[in-house]
């Protein structure tokens, strides 16, 4: 939704795989839109608001993996691997001779380009 695209305005963001990105859920989608809350599954997949979607859509940037069952199965991988994907970024970053906040600047103009 534009209101969370609002909420992550960054270079790059990253989402945890079994994550869901919206301000809001499914149900309340699906009141709003067809009063009637049994119809959320029908509004998520129309949302586009999971990690794989959002990948495809070029909204987010990378997909944090996590283990069967969700993050907090194993937290500790989960960490590390978001570390790992940060530390990959900063380097990127660091070595970058270029004007971030165009480069963010046309990153969002293309999502609406996009859309």
């Amino acid at each position: 939704s534009g209101g969370a695209i609002a909420i992550a305005t960054a270079n790059r963001v990253y989402m945890l795989e079994h994550a869901i990105y919206s301000v809001i859920s499914p149900e309340g989608a699906a009141s709003i839109l067809w009063r009637d809350t049994t119809r959320s599954k029908d509004a998520a997949t129309n949302m586009k608001i999971t990690a794989q979607d959002l990948l495809e859509l070029k909204i987010i940037d990378a997909i944090v993996p996590e283990p069967l069952g969700g993050a907090h199965r194993g937290p500790d991988t989960v960490i590390a691997a978001t570390g790992d994907l940060i530390a990959k970024t900063m380097k990127e970053f660091s070595g970058a001779n270029t004007d971030f906040r165009e480069q963010r600047r046309e990153k969002y103009l293309a999502m609406g380009r996009n859309l």
